[in-house]
């Protein structure tokens, strides 16, 4: 009785297992991606550009429900990468603000990205990759 018992744990660990290596193997790298953005977000953005992503107006642009985003995908991951400075017109808006850089890696902006051009009634389904990042210069 023992041994059955030993040996059904034992299967069902290998189970339980094989399951977790599984789900691993079949995540989603956007969302994984998405949920790493928003702990730099909170870290790094959340200040000026608010919780809800709504920024202050004339002062800090909105990344909610931004036209900017979308359409400047380069410029926006420059901005985030390099700082920002100088005019940009975001949802019928100009800014002429400054935003230092952050000093983020590759990988953190491109997370960051994700993040918040999947937020706020953003919808971007292209993933913006470390690799993307790393060939865009000042």
């Amino acid at each position: 009785m023992k041994l059955i018992i030993v040996s059904l744990i034992a299967l069902a660990s290998t189970i339980i297992i094989s399951t977790n290596q599984n789900n691993k193997s079949q995540t989603d790298p956007l969302k994984e991606s998405i949920q790493r953005g928003r702990d730099i977000y909170t870290d790094f953005c959340v200040s000026c550009h608010l919780p809800n992503g709504k920024g202050v107006e004339k002062v800090y642009p909105p990344l909610a429900n931004s036209d900017y985003l979308i359409k400047n995908r380069e410029a926006s991951i420059r901005g985030i990468k390099y700082g920002q400075k100088g005019d940009i017109i975001v949802n019928g808006q100009t800014y002429n603000g400054f935003m230092a850089p952050m000093g983020l890696s590759d990988d953190e902006v491109a997370d960051v990205m994700n993040y918040i051009t999947n937020s706020w009634e953003n919808k971007n389904d292209k993933i913006v990759t470390e690799e993307e990042v790393s060939k865009i210069k000042k």
